[in-house]
């Protein structure tokens, strides 16, 4: 690194810093993405389960705007399970981006402290 001059290394050293941060700020999204997915997820499964127990006779309505429209109890069931799935999908893949996402700040981080650690002492 010594053979390196001074405006080098620190154009190195900031785009290690804008990694770093860009990855914490995009990590903070991703998580917060993830927990209100899966908020909405539990959502769905306690009206999966409110609706399984309820009758057979009892008439289903799903709200479409400002009305609310007749379903069928089988469509309605398989309409909540398939969005159930598409959200466990989401969670699924924004857990894996946060992994990658860690892995990456991380990364930089430890890389900042490697810089700072054998900078020479003036």
């Amino acid at each position: 690194m010594a053979s390196l001059s001074d405006d080098t290394l620190r154009k190195i050293l900031m785009q290690i810093q804008q990694t770093a941060v860009e990855s914490q700020r995009a990590l903070a999204v991703t998580k917060s993405t993830a927990a209100a997915k899966e908020r909405e997820r539990r959502i769905l499964q306690l009206t999966i389960d409110e609706i399984n127990s309820l009758d057979n006779n009892v008439n289903m309505y799903k709200g479409v705007g400002k009305m609310f429209v007749y379903t069928p109890r089988p469509a309605m069931g398989i309409e909540l399970k398939t969005q159930e799935k598409e959200l466990a999908d989401d969670i699924n893949n924004l857990n894996k981006k946060s992994k990658y996402l860690e892995k990456t700040a991380n990364e930089a981080q430890a890389q900042l402290r490697d810089i700072f650690q054998n900078a020479p002492r003036s």
